[in-house]
């Protein structure tokens, strides 16, 4: 038997409520991100580039790759080791580890910053000891990386958890069977089921880290050519009536954005297809 393809809303409403998200993207993504390029190319590609070769936007440039790639290999080895805890393992506290990894979610970047400014500023709880070494974490690199790395932990962990959750313990425990030790197993069994979506969550990270703005804000100190990234940089420029150094700052992460964009929609993409490869080679199985 046929089966016939059942419209839950008429056509009008189907085409309603495309116009409804095709318009809303439009005005609140695309024509914000038309006018950053706008406004940044408004005296000319000259006054562009002039403004992107600042010696201070430079740095702010080299600033926050930098704090990225601090970051994320962090968030990728903790968000695995998470991941993998959660969806393979039951023990004590487990939920509680949960919870914790979505408390970025819930506190304001704003808050976050507070609280290390609490923990490691001349008058916190851990400060004193760090100034009597000479060691300096708040309105400094160091500190700028824990409010960033704080940010950007869940990613990575709440992108493979439901993956590995979904995926079982079923190959591992083959693999552990046939005489594979632990990073045997990991390497040849667990990373291959996992690699896009831990691509896809590196993908989420980067971009947050690159784009974060309250945290670091915060305990940055906004020294400039010394502790302020690119986002730091596009609203000190701002504060100064300088529009097009502004908006070539700001046409970078925009940039960026699009980059990201781009680069989760191949990733998804592929995700979907390897699932659908894997589902078509389940059926004969299960028919049979």
């Amino acid at each position: 038997m046929s089966k016939r393809r059942i419209n839950t809303e008429s056509r009008p409403v189907r085409w309603a409520l495309t116009a409804v998200a095709l318009g809303f993207l439009f005005l609140f993504l695309a024509l914000p991100l038309a006018t950053v390029f706008q406004e940044a190319f408004r005296q000319g590609s000259a006054a562009f580039w002039q403004a992107l070769h600042e010696k201070e936007t430079l740095a702010a440039i080299r600033l926050t790759v930098l704090i990225a790639l601090v970051v994320l290999p962090f968030n990728v080895v903790f968000g695995v080791a998470a991941a993998w805890a959660i969806a393979k393992f039951d023990f004590r506290g487990k939920s509680l580890l949960t919870t914790l990894i979505d408390l970025p979610f819930a506190v304001s970047p704003v808050v976050a910053g507070l609280l290390f400014i609490l923990i490691f500023g001349a008058n916190g709880w851990l400060g004193p000891w760090f100034a009597a070494h000479d060691i300096k974490i708040i309105f400094a690199l160091p500190g700028m990386i824990i409010a960033t790395m704080f940010i950007t932990v869940p990613y990575i962990a709440r992108e493979l958890i439901p993956l590995m959750q979904a995926q079982g313990k079923d190959e591992e425990e083959a693999a552990v069977s046939l005489g594979a030790n632990g990073p045997q197993m990991f390497w040849r069994v667990s990373l291959p089921n996992i690699k896009w979506g831990l691509l896809y969550g590196v993908i989420l990270a980067n971009a947050r880290a690159m784009g974060e703005f309250g945290a670091v804000s915060v305990v940055s100190g906004h020294i400039r050519g010394e502790t302020n990234t690119l986002p730091l940089h596009v609203e000190i420029l701002y504060n100064e009536y300088n529009s097009v150094g502004a908006f070539a700052a700001a046409s970078v992460l925009g940039l960026l954005a699009l980059v990201t964009l781009v680069a989760k929609v191949i990733v998804e993409w592929r995700m979907n297809k390897e699932t659908a490869m894997l589902n078509a080679d389940d059926l004969p199985a299960e028919r049979g």
